[in-house]
């Protein structure tokens, strides 16, 4: 896509993004679906990734272990709004890419670090993934049934939530800031920083005693018997978010249960959700789905990734869009007066193709 014919809220900002893996790649593609103008500095031969994450880019090829390489990168920084790299520590610096480089080239640049551990503590070197942040954030141990071993949720919490989106929040920050004091600065994007973020609302839950700890026996964890999911007559399930005294009442009606236990009666809730266990077993996910339309009653079909594109709702609303033949999720949020174009497979070019149009 050209860097002219970009629309959004950041149409006109220049990203650079050193080619990485998951937090950093989703980050940047916020940041161009949103309209900014993100050029992907790949290495020879590639990543070998080239897919949703990848999207709204337009890609060079450097290979940054050459001067060269290393000179055409530092041409990109110098003109470019914000620079996205998510090597451990101190590689960017060994490669002559650091910040006090770019940033002596370009005093406005927005110099982004996305990392696993962050740019300092005992484990900023350290090797990791998504389970091991959220592990050592706290966020990983809540995460389970009773008696059984904590459940990784594939890696959306620490590498998207808690990576990715911190990243883009932190850029758009340092970009606000920069247009008052007119100077680029350096975002530490942490994703155990991210993780520990995402249970602010849990540490509450524990300050004023709603939380006992443990797996699955409090309210939010499906330790409730009205907030968990149920299996279905076809084997599929839905889930059942009916917290609030008027909800729960919709969700017995739909079920046409009436219980011999009171909804927060701990010591009936077994027995509750026996009950509702059983009842769910009698229909498909889908006849659940006619039954609670309208009811106000928080009961929903559990979809699968191929499914929830099909949905009437997502599909009033655009929710997700066609790519390249990919169908993936389209761009959020909404904006009503700098609307964002639909989504457009990378593109090759060359920096010189690129200098030339940031004027």
């Amino acid at each position: 896509m050209p860097s002219d014919d970009r629309t959004g809220p950041l149409s006109g900002i220049r990203v650079v993004e050193l080619a990485g893996l998951a937090p950093g790649p989703f980050g940047c593609m916020l940041l161009a679906d949103l309209g900014a103008d993100v050029v992907l500095v790949d290495r020879p031969g590639g990543t070998g990734l080239d897919g949703p994450l990848q999207r709204n880019r337009r890609v060079v090829t450097l290979d940054l272990k050459s001067p060269d390489g290393v000179a055409e990168m530092l041409s990109l920084a110098a003109r470019a709004d914000v620079l996205v790299e998510g090597h451990r520590p101190g590689v960017a610096e060994r490669l002559g890419l650091g910040p006090d480089v770019c940033q002596n080239l370009n005093p406005r640049l927005v110099y982004a670090r996305m990392t696993g551990w962050g740019q300092s503590g005992p484990l900023a070197a350290a090797a990791g993934h998504d389970i091991d942040y959220l592990a050592v954030a706290g966020a990983l141990e809540p995460l389970g049934r009773p008696g059984q071993r904590p459940h990784a949720p594939v890696n959306l919490l620490a590498d998207f939530a808690g990576g990715g989106m911190l990243l883009a929040v932190g850029v758009l920050a340092a970009l606000l800031e920069r247009e008052r004091s007119g100077r680029g600065q350096v975002v530490d994007a942490a994703m155990v920083d991210g993780s520990a973020l995402l249970t602010t609302f849990l540490h509450g839950m524990i300050a004023g005693g709603a939380w006992s700890g443990g797996r699955g026996g409090n309210l939010l964890d499906g330790g409730a018997p009205f907030y968990d999911t149920y299996e279905t007559a076809d084997g599929r399930y839905v889930a059942v978010g009916a917290l609030e005294p008027r909800f729960y009442a919709a969700l017995l009606r739909g079920l046409e249960v009436v219980p011999a236990t009171e909804q927060q009666d701990r010591d009936g809730w077994p027995e509750l959700r026996r009950l509702f266990a059983a009842r769910f077993r009698t229909r498909t996910r889908d006849e659940w789905e006619q039954v609670f339309t309208g009811a106000d009653a928080c009961v929903s079909p559990v979809l699968s990734p191929t499914e929830a594109p099909r949905h009437p709702h997502n599909v009033a609303r655009g929710t997700f869009v066609d790519v390249g033949g990919v169908v993936q999720p389209g761009p959020g949020p909404r904006f009503s007066r700098t609307p964002v174009k639909e989504p457009a497979v990378r593109e090759a070019t060359t920096v010189t193709e690129v200098l030339a149009g940031w004027k």
